[in-house]
This record gives C-alpha cells, sequence and structure tokens, in this order.
C-alpha cells in the first residue's frame, strides 16, 4: 500500500511535455537533440517569466477540505434529524475529509497540464526551430 502511495506522490509530481510530430526537422535532428531543445525553450520560457505551474498539490488540499465541509454539513444535517447536530457534524466532516483526500489523489494521478502562457512560449519557440508541437501530455 505505501508503494503504492510513493507511486502515485510521483506520477503527480512529473511534468508534463510536448509532442513533437516527426516531421523531416526531427527526422534529421534526432530524440536526443529535440530533446535538448524542448529544456532549452523550457529554460527561455522561465527566463522570460512564464511558469509551469503548480501541479496538482493543491488540487489535493482543495478537495480535502471541501469534502470535509460538506461533510461536516450534511452531518449536521443528519444528526439534527436524530438530536446530536454537533456529533454529526463531526462525523461527517470526517469521512468527508477522507473522501475529498481520496478524491484530490485519484484527480492528481493524471499529468498536470502546464499553464497556458508556459505552453505556447514553450511551443512557439520550438515551431521556430523547425519542430511541429502536436499537443502536451
Amino acid at each position: 500500500m505505501t508503494t503504492g502511495l510513493i507511486l502515485l506522490g510521483l506520477s503527480a509530481c512529473s511534468s508534463t511535455g510536448p509532442v513533437l510530430y516527426p516531421n523531416t526537422h526531427f527526422l534529421s535532428m534526432g530524440k536526443k537533440a529535440a530533446e535538448a531543445d524542448i529544456e532549452a525553450c523550457k529554460e527561455l520560457a522561465e527566463a522570460a517569466g512564464a511558469r509551469e505551474g503548480k501541479g496538482n498539490v493543491g488540487n489535493v488540499a482543495t478537495s480535502t477540505a471541501m469534502g470535509a465541509g460538506v461533510g461536516a454539513a450534511s452531518g449536521a444535517v443528519g444528526g439534527a434529524i436524530y438530536g446530536s447536530a454537533g456529533q454529526g457534524s463531526l462525523v461527517g466532516a470526517a469521512s468527508g475529509a477522507a473522501a475529498g483526500l481520496l478524491r484530490g489523489i485519484f484527480l492528481s494521478a493524471r499529468p498536470a497540464q502546464p499553464n497556458q502562457a508556459y505552453a505556447n512560449f514553450v511551443s512557439r519557440c520550438l515551431q521556430e526551430k523547425g519542430y511541429e508541437v502536436t499537443g502536451w501530455q
């Protein structure tokens, strides 16, 4: 179980990158040179002030907090019906936070998309070098 969470965490931290179409320029340069050009364009984008993005860590925290809030509210309503709004609220908050945390973790397993300005900058840089960017993943 711990190994799965570590792998999940590592996949959430991995960055995305441009997918290049194998046009004549890409084929003449080769994969290694293309990867170097991608890194150079990413560095140029960062130097110009474009940031790749924060990733999904903030999304997990937001999802957990939202789950706790929804759980507390629904638990309070359920508890009020049965005569213990405070206890229902506590149980609801705990279960809602757990559900929100799991939702956030599973959503963060998908690669985060970079900031649009950053992706546009890197794509244009690569295009000026002769590459064709088909998308990001």
